[in-house]
């Protein structure tokens, strides 16, 4: 299994939402979060969790 966490399509559609100058490290830190988490998968789930934690 890889380390890096793979996005469902409807999370990567959330993750655009972010501005492109910030996406890279809020990719990064939800990333951490779903690793962290034991979510191998980012789904709109993980990220609203993830963007709850970090809010």
């Amino acid at each position: 299994m890889s380390d890096t966490p793979t996005w469902t399509p409807e999370a990567e559609a959330l993750l655009k939402e972010i501005p492109f100058f910030v996406r890279p490290a809020a990719r990064k830190k939800i990333e951490k979060f779903a690793r962290d988490q034991n979510e191998s998968e980012i789904t709109p789930d993980v990220y609203a969790r993830a963007k709850a934690k970090f809010n």
